[in-house]
């Protein structure tokens, strides 16, 4: 793969993910762990080791479900009395709000400089409150033209590798889905979005599925954001 098509027909606008591409979601894991630790103190369970116990569970794969539930039994919790406090410990994940989020080293200046050649959208899947904390906390959320969150569009069965989120994202933007080029990090979902609609993209191996395979192929692979700005020449 290479950059020959993108330099040869440029796009008219870029789309790019946030999770693990723009900064490590392990970042955000870590304290949402933390902050389940502290709610499940309330219970009379050891902060640290249950928040490890979460830990080793979004390691294994932060797209599982039931992370709370197989946490309690890593931690060696009942089934029984793990129901009762599985409500509590997931409002505590999800009502987790980080103050801030590293980002990716050069991801400021990357995304800036893509935003002062073309419109930019932000296209990303997940709970809306939770994305736009994350968002804030990067501290990149006015780089945007557009935010794109599959979820408010219909819930979790529009999330990528749907095509809504993309045909939205073009239809925001004034152009055509097979002008846009798609930046992520993940095959099965920022690829074959695009892959859906004709877009172009560009694979990011950052995060979590930095080593998965290229399946479906990105038009060209980049190591970072950084390098992904300069295969569109800025």
């Amino acid at each position: 793969m290479n950059n020959s098509t993108l330099t040869a027909r440029p796009p008219l606008a870029v789309v790019i993910a946030l999770d693990d591409t723009l900064y490590p979601q392990s970042a955000y894991l870590y304290g949402a762990a933390r902050a389940v630790g502290r709610a499940g103190a309330a219970a009379g369970l050891e902060p640290v080791r249950l928040s490890r116990a979460v830990r080793r569970q979004v390691v294994t794969g932060s797209d599982k479900g039931g992370v709370i539930g197989r946490a309690l039994a890593a931690y060696g919790i009942a089934p029984g009395p793990a129901a009762g406090l599985v409500p509590a410990l997931v409002a505590a994940f999800t009502a987790y709000r980080p103050r801030r989020l590293p980002r990716y080293p050069g991801a400021l200046t990357a995304l800036t400089a893509i935003s002062a050649r073309y419109p930019v959208a932000c296209l990303t899947d997940g709970d809306p409150a939770i994305q736009r904390a994350k968002l804030a906390a990067t501290g990149l959320a006015n780089a945007f033209t557009t935010i794109v969150i599959t979820d408010e569009l219909g819930g979790r069965t529009l999330r990528k590798p749907h095509p809504e989120g993309l045909r939205q994202v073009a239809e925001t933007l004034g152009v055509r889905p097979s002008d846009l080029v798609v930046i992520g990090d993940r095959p099965g979902k920022d690829m074959a979005v695009a892959v859906a609609l004709g877009a172009r993209s560009i694979r990011v191996r950052t995060g979590e599925y930095a080593d998965a395979p290229d399946e479906p192929s990105a038009t060209a692979c980049a190591a970072d954001l950084t390098a992904a700005a300069a295969l569109l020449g800025v």
